[in-house]
Parts: structure tokens; sequence; C-alpha cells
């Protein structure tokens, strides 16, 4: 994660303009967003896409919204490794008995 941080960075860093600023780039995620959503719905949804619309993947779509994510990330000094072993914790803890583990269902 942190040499996705670093590769983002250094991708930006070459710009006089730098990041945009952190609601800029919110609208943008949620903008990135939309745009995976609209591919969900073409592939699994009931709204097929249109002759003429532009073909373009949920791989792409997803890559747009990670990179959105960490340019966030960066811009507010969040380091995502650190957040993302957070929130795993949180998962492991709090809702470690949520869901019927795989093990148990075969018992």
């Amino acid at each position: 994660m942190r040499d996705m941080q670093k590769e983002v960075d250094n991708y930006i860093s070459q710009f006089k303009e730098g990041y945009f600023s952190p609601l800029a780039m919110m609208a943008r995620l949620t903008e990135e967003l939309g745009e995976l959503a609209r591919e969900i719905n073409h592939y699994y949804g009931e709204k097929p896409k249109k002759s003429t619309e532009e073909e373009k993947t949920i791989e792409e779509e997803l890559g747009d919204v990670l990179f959105v994510a960490i340019c966030l990330a960066n811009s507010l000094d969040i380091d995502l490794q650190t957040a993302h072993d957070q929130v795993m914790t949180k998962f492991q803890t709090r809702d470690k008995d949520r869901w019927t583990k795989i093990e148990e269902e075969q018992q």
C-alpha cells in the first residue's frame, strides 16, 4: 500500500497544481464511484449498456476509485497501510462472530 501511495505521490508531485483540495477530491471520488456503479449495473443489473456507450471495465473503474482514494489520503497525510490495519483489527475483533464461518457450517 505504501508503495502505491509513493508512486501516486511521485506522479502528482511533478505538477505545479499538486493535489486538489479534499473537497474537490471527494467530489471526484463520488464521480468515480458513480462510474463504477454504472459498470456494475451494466454487467450484473437490469440496465444493459447502450450501443453508443464507451466500453469500460469494472477493473478500470475500480482502478480510478483507488487512485483518487490514494490521492485523498496522500493530501491528508494518511498512511493507508495503517488505516487498513486498523480496520482489519476492528473486523477481526468487533465483528469476529458476526458471520458464519465456513468451517462452522460444515460441522
